[in-house]
Formats: structure tokens, C-alpha cells, sequence
């Protein structure tokens, strides 16, 4: 089968709805960001983002087809004339990669954030159904309303912050975890908003009005919703952190993904899921 047709019969599973509009093809995220989709596929692998590591990886499983939910060189769009005009090394070294092993790297972003089928009839962001699923949150996901894929939220059984920084950290393979607030704050309700990138006033009200006591943090910086929670904590306020970072918590839903595409496919293509794993090392004991 060739990519191409892959490529097409994955974007049909989804909702294909953002924001109440059908996905434009021409102007969506979900682009061809490498290679040809001429070829025939000879294996699949998800990921959250087609680095380096991912693409040997791919290689060396034969598989010429990745499926990253992330940009591929570094920027929205994933321009390449400004990496061609400097002449970047790691973009030709990169380049030289995907083109040695033939690959084809095609983005699966905004058709997988418009939903997946549930058992119940219904969509839900495929990302974060990802995420539920390997937290074994399923049952705990609530629903938004109608239409509606946001917010992402759980009413979970009471713990503890620290418990769950732990149980992220073991269930995704990550080398750690930071928290904001009192590591030992009950919760019970907890949110994973979507981009925290500075200005957080509706954030901020979703959490005061829905009495959140666990934000599970994609991006944090330190000021907006993070003051507030550290306020907040500090004031006796039941109300905390936990994150792991953007692909970390995403990655997720492209490990599902490795699960359904072989059912959509009907084929004997092989599809495996690739983690990426932490962007970062953490340094807790200055030696």
C-alpha cells in the first residue's frame, strides 16, 4: 500500500472537526513535512517527534513511514528555506538521515486532537483518550459537553500529588517529574489545560470555578498560572502541579495510535510505537 493512501485512510478514522470547522487540508498542521508518499509503506511508527534517535530507531526496524504528532525541523510550519539559505548543519545532517533510510515523515497534529471514536458513540481528543487509557483514567475522564472536546478533566480517587508525579514517572518510562505546591496536597479533580505560554485569566477561573486541586501542566512557566498556584498552595488553598512537559504528556496518544492504525489499515503493515522520551536530564544532587 502506498503512503499516500496511509496517510488518507488514517485522517478518515478521525472527526476531522476543529473549533466547528472541517479541517482544511490546505491549511491544517497535518502535512507531509518528508519525503515522498509514493512509495510503498514497509512499516509504521508513531511518535511525538521524529528525532534523531526515532529516525535510526525507524530505520532499523525497516520502517519507512513516520507518524509524528510534533514539528519535524524546529518551527512552526516546519519551514525549511531559512535552514537551506544558512546552510545548518543539523538540518543537512538530519536531512541526510531521512533521505539515506527513505523515510517519509507525514504530521499528525490537529486530525487527532479533532477525535477519536469511543466506545460510547462519542469523540474524544485522541491525544489525551491516549493518555487516559495509560493512566488507567478511562473511567475517571469527564466528558465535556456536546461538540465539545475541551476541557480535558478527571475525577479521580483521592491521593496525593506526590502520587501521582510518581505513577506518571512509572508509567511512561520518564526520568522525573517537577511539582508545583505541596507534594503531599489531596486531590481529587484534576485538569490538563492546553498550552500554558503566558497569559492564563481563563485557566485560572476554570480552576477557582471547577474547585481543580491537580493541574497537570504541559508547558509551565513561572509566571501566570504558576504564581497562582504557588499562591494558592501557600495560602492553604488545595491546589497544585504536577508536569512532565509537553511531549512527555502527549506521547501518549501517539503510543494508542500504534494500537488502532493496524485496524483502520486492515493490512499486515507493521506499526510500532517509537518513544521519544525526556527532552531533558534532571540534576537533583550537585556532585
Amino acid at each position: 500500500m502506498e503512503i499516500t493512501e496511509i496517510i488518507q485512510r488514517i485522517k478518515n478514522y478521525y472527526q476531522g472537526m476543529l473549533n466547528g470547522q472541517r479541517i482544511d487540508d490546505e491549511k491544517t498542521r497535518d502535512q507531509v513535512l518528508y519525503g515522498s508518499t509514493k512509495q510503498e509503506c514497509t512499516g509504521i511508527v508513531t511518535t511525538i517527534w521524529a528525532s534523531t534517535a526515532v529516525i535510526e530507531q525507524a530505520a532499523r526496524l525497516g520502517a519507512n513511514l513516520i507518524i509524528c504528532h510534533e514539528a519535524l525541523f524546529w518551527n512552526h510550519g516546519d519551514q525549511q528555506q531559512w535552514l537551506k539559505e544558512s546552510n545548518n548543519q543539523t538540518y543537512l545532517a538530519k536531512k541526510a538521515l531521512l533521505d539515506k533510510n527513505h523515510i517519509t515523515v507525514w504530521r499528525n497534529h490537529d486530525y487527532v486532537h479533532s477525535g477519536i471514536p469511543v466506545q460510547d458513540g462519542t469523540y474524544c481528543d485522541g491525544i489525551f483518550w491516549g493518555f487516559a487509557k495509560y493512566m488507567g483514567w478511562e473511567e475517571y475522564f469527564v466528558k465535556p459537553a456536546k461538540d465539545k472536546l475541551l476541557p480535558i478533566m478527571f475525577n479521580l480517587p483521592e491521593t496525593k500529588t506526590i502520587n501521582i508525579a510518581n505513577e506518571l514517572i512509572a508509567r511512561f518510562k520518564l526520568e522525573g517529574a517537577r511539582i508545583e505546591g505541596d507534594p503531599n496536597t489531596i486531590v481529587k479533580k484534576a485538569i490538563i489545560p492546553y498550552h500554558n505560554l503566558g497569559d492564563a485569566k481563563q485557566e485560572i477561573e476554570l480552576i477557582d470555578k471547577e474547585k481543580i486541586d491537580l493541574v497537570i501542566g504541559m508547558e509551565l512557566i513561572d509566571f501566570t498560572l504558576a504564581e497562582y498556584i504557588h499562591d494558592s498552595s501557600m495560602l492553604g488553598k488545595n491546589k497544585s502541579i504536577v508536569t512532565v512537559g509537553h511531549f512527555n504528556t502527549e506521547e501518549a496518544g501517539m503510543r494508542y495510535m500504534a494500537e488502532y492504525i493496524p485496524g483502520i489499515l486492515k493490512n499486515n503493515i507493521l506499526c510500532q510505537f517509537v518513544q521519544a522520551g525526556d527532552m531533558y536530564h534532571y540534576v537533583t544532587d550537585l556532585k
